[in-house]
């Protein structure tokens, strides 16, 4: 085991077109993760569980059963999913059926202490265990050999809009986040933006506030080895954008992303499918606009994607194996259309849109 902290500036370097296209020509590998929170979906605000409750260790055996269908990354929250005292389990599956521990996000919203925020919380006592379960993370990270922590602050945000003292807010969760990461520098961390829920507003509602957040972020970190691993233009803090998040902001996906991987932070990525607005659906793969989806994939291919695509689903009323199978399905069923089309054309079509009219549309048209 060892943790691997990958250079992602090979995302920046995508802005030339023609590097696009050289992309564009490799093949596209799609490294598939899973999310063991959803193996055996809980209840909801309205209704009870529809499955039994599973144990971790039931749940590792279920994740074996899916390296067949092509998973090969497994993540889990710390300290609820993945701790001390059952990372021998992750190990076991990594050994028995080649699926790794790859991502760790912190259990910082279900514990009923994180009411009203976790490291941007007022009360010191919350706010120290929320530390204390992001430094738990990163070394969980750091010993486990998995690829980056995350950081969803589900319950960090507001209500109301009078007097919120907003950069309150922010400077408190930031000034945490960097004091857990100054303790156990070299690990990566992916803040993952929503637009509200549970939290009214989440506290980084957009994919813009998520990259100013992890800017803010690397500039306090004062341990010597964080600083030089920035001084050498290694990202410390990036981002893990998920499509449900994105549509729920009336976001356009492959330009959020795109813009994630300009700054050369796309750590990690959370799939599934989301109308715009609506409560957080975690809908299967391309069930709910397609189109917008594989266009994501599109600009990913073009950057030259390397990371993980994690499968982030609310399976409440299907097999959760039968879910991973259609979303795999789904990924690999786009990639290769996006594969099969005619990308100098389309290119020449956006750099020089006046001497292409209705081609562009033509090309899509066909391609359906």
């Amino acid at each position: 085991m060892f943790h691997e902290l990958k250079d992602l500036r090979y995302q920046q370097a995508a802005r030339d077109p023609a590097l696009m296209l050289e992309n564009l020509r490799q093949d596209l590998e799609v490294k598939i993760s899973v999310g063991i929170w959803y193996f055996t979906p809980g209840g909801g605000r309205f209704h009870d569980r529809f499955v039994p409750e599973a144990s971790i260790e039931q749940r590792v055996e279920m994740a074996a059963e899916m390296a067949p269908l092509g998973v090969t990354g497994i993540e889990a929250h710390f300290p609820d999913e993945v701790n001390e005292a059952n990372l021998h389990l992750y190990r076991q599956l990594e050994e028995e059926a080649g699926i790794r521990l790859i991502a760790i996000p912190f259990s910082h919203f279900f514990d009923k202490r994180f009411e009203f925020g976790s490291l941007s919380s007022e009360n010191a006592g919350t706010r120290e265990r929320a530390v204390e379960i992001a430094v738990g993370g990163l070394k969980m990270v750091r010993d486990a050999g998995a690829r980056v922590a995350i950081s969803w602050p589900g319950m960090d945000g507001y209500r109301y809009l009078h007097g919120k003292p907003f950069m309150h807010m922010w400077d408190r969760f930031e000034g945490a986040m960097a004091e857990a990461m100054d303790e156990v520098p070299g690990v990566r961390i992916a803040i993952e933006p929503k637009p509200y829920e549970p939290a009214a507003n989440n506290i980084y509602r957009t994919t813009a506030e998520g990259i100013l957040a992890a800017q803010r972020i690397e500039a306090r970190l004062r341990n010597p080895e964080n600083r030089r691993m920035l001084d050498d233009g290694v990202t410390l803090v990036g981002l893990n954008p998920e499509v449900g998040h994105v549509k729920m902001g009336f976001e356009m996906l492959p330009a959020a992303f795109s813009l994630v991987a300009m700054e050369g932070r796309l750590a990690h990525t959370h799939w599934n499918s989301q109308p715009d607005g609506n409560y957080d659906q975690d809908n299967n793969v391309g069930v709910v606009n397609a189109a917008e989806t594989e266009a994501l994939l599109y600009a990913l291919w073009a950057i030259g994607y390397e990371e993980y695509f994690g499968i982030d689903i609310n399976p409440e009323n299907i097999p959760v194996q039968r879910a991973v199978e259609l979303n795999i399905k789904a990924l690999e069923k786009m990639r290769d259309r996006v594969g099969q089309l005619p990308h100098e054309r389309i290119l020449e079509c956006h750099l020089n849109p006046a001497a292409h009219r209705g081609e562009l549309e033509e090309i899509l048209i066909e391609s359906w």
